[in-house]
């Protein structure tokens, strides 16, 4: 069993980590030879991918891999493995056991507080969200002609280790935003892991929603940090009247709460189910820091 993943970032280091307990090979890629060395000192082979040229390095590593993990952002020119002009596809396929696609619950736009599950039609509303969409659908039919289970994992907020309220408390950046009736997904980044070694186990294929059961208001989670922290929370701020980027802005123009029922039914058992449970495990293990 070789793993390669596409993107070694945060969720494909959690997802190597999970992979190599088990004494897979992991190979994974990244854009700089910074990051490269940092996945070395992790165990995981890494290879320099700049999203568009596939060197030999990484070509030799398509052509060993039996399983796939896919986490670069399409952009507008699409997926970098779908594109009419590469052949990376044809190099993966004939030994690939089972590929997956980690994608966004974005891709279901609003639904003004709604419950959605993956049978719900998308309907996207950011351009990222649109390509993503796309994206989903080319994996599913490259799939379906070839044989392969591709799992597509529509990730919900991901945080974790070194990612989280409390390192926006230490820097700072912590601020309770309120948008009446306004709820987020979230998802800690081990169980996108335990999700992916969940499903490439079993070699499932088909859509499914990665988020715990507790879509919450975004300042009820930094009350929980402070409370576990010790400290006052920061005062409430009206949606409205906050100086917020464009981008970090129309995350509050989707409005949904996202069901994790096919995960479950399937058989995987959570983690961390909710953020209370889930920002208790990292302050008092100490591991919130990273």
């Amino acid at each position: 069993m070789h793993l390669l993943i596409l993107g070694a970032g945060f969720s494909g280091r959690a997802i190597a980590g999970a992979f190599k307990a088990e004494g897979v090979r992991v190979t994974g890629t990244t854009r700089s030879a910074d990051k490269a060395r940092a996945l070395a000192e992790q165990g995981i082979e890494p290879v320099l991918f700049d999203g568009e040229t596939i060197g030999p390095e990484l070509a030799a590593a398509m052509e060993t891999a039996t399983h796939l993990v896919q986490s670069i952002a399409p952009g507008a020119a699409g997926d970098p493995l779908m594109r009419p002009q590469s052949s990376a596809l044809k190099a993966l396929m004939p030994q690939l056991a089972w590929a997956g696609y980690l994608s966004t619950v974005g891709v279901y736009g609003d639904h003004g507080g709604a419950w959605v599950d993956e049978e719900t039609v998308c309907r996207p509303v950011s351009q990222r969200s649109r390509e993503r969409v796309a994206a989903e659908a080319a994996w599913m039919a490259a799939g379906e002609e070839e044989g392969v289970p591709v799992a597509i994992l529509r990730l919900a907020g991901i945080y974790g280790p070194g990612r989280n309220t409390f390192v926006n408390f230490r820097e700072g950046h912590a601020r309770r935003l309120v948008k009446p009736g306004q709820v987020f997904n979230r998802i800690r980044v081990e169980d996108i892991a335990g999700v992916t070694l969940f499903l490439a186990d079993k070699g499932e294929g088909g859509i499914f929603n990665v988020t715990d059961d507790e879509p919450a208001p975004p300042q009820d989670v930094v009350t929980e940090a402070a409370r576990l922290m010790g400290v006052a929370p920061p005062p409430e701020i009206a949606f409205e009247t906050a100086e917020l980027s464009p981008m970090a802005r129309s995350f509050y123009g989707e409005n949904k709460r996202v069901s994790n029922r096919r995960l479950k039914e399937a058989g995987y058992v959570f983690r961390f189910p909710d953020y209370r449970m889930s920002l208790a495990d990292l302050w008092l293990s100490g591991r919130w820091s990273g």
